[in-house]
């Protein structure tokens, strides 16, 4: 017969064993299989490898009782590697810099918003594509150096202070109407302006005025 001693030195022996996962438990306990027997432990706080059904893992703990999944040793598929945390989580530089690389694609995706916040934002890439239902852009200041521009809409619409636009080449098609209300409207042309029409009307409430030296008409 064993010793009253002999077996609280059992009772409490602690256990580091290496085993594998069968499934994940309702209470988010895992069922890890070791030692000739099915262990339930709870995933420690710094394994933020998500373990899955058929990964090689290490359990820990002072006694059989309180067991924990500490790491994923093995995976059973390497193709793809969650990290999963409970809570908030934030990955913090105190001297350095952050940097994030993949072979392929990188994918940020947050199921309410993603925030931006620095105080100098930088894209350096080939092509640049968004889609989105409503854009709102709020800045002092807009510089842009584009080499080509095209915009297909169905309504566009500006209101500004001041517009200044400076070309060598202007072209405007309008299909339907073409209105322009100003409070004076001055047009000139260094060597010559036509205005033609199928109808042409020129009126004026106080005065019309026509100079020249020499006019033509019929």
């Amino acid at each position: 017969m064993k010793s009253a001693a002999s077996l609280n030195r059992i009772a409490y022996d602690p256990v580091h064993l290496l085993g594998e996962v069968l499934h994940v438990e309702a209470d988010g306990r895992y069922a890890v299989a070791c030692d000739g027997r099915t262990w339930q432990a709870r995933r420690a706080a710094s394994c933020l490898l998500a373990p899955q059904p058929g990964d090689e893992v290490l359990i820990s703990g002072p006694d059989p009782s309180r067991v924990y999944l500490i790491a994923v040793t093995v995976q059973a598929v390497s193709a793809g590697t969650v990290l999963e945390t409970q809570g908030d989580l934030v990955l913090r530089s105190q001297g350095g810099n952050v940097r994030v690389e993949s072979a392929g694609d990188v994918t940020l995706q947050g199921r309410d918003a993603v925030h931006v916040r620095t105080p100098e934002y930088s894209v350096d890439a080939d092509e640049e594509r968004h889609a989105a239902k409503r854009i709102r852009m709020v800045a002092e200041h807009l510089h842009a150096t584009i080499g080509e521009t095209r915009l297909v809409g169905r309504n566009y619409e500006a209101v500004l202070d001041r517009m200044t636009l400076m070309a060598r080449v202007s072209m405007r098609s309008v299909s339907d109407v073409d209105q322009v209300r100003a409070g004076s409207i001055d047009f000139q042309a260094e060597q010559s302006a036509r205005l033609h029409a199928s109808y042409t009307l020129v009126t004026g409430a106080d005065l019309v005025k026509v100079d020249a030296k020499q006019i033509h008409m019929g």
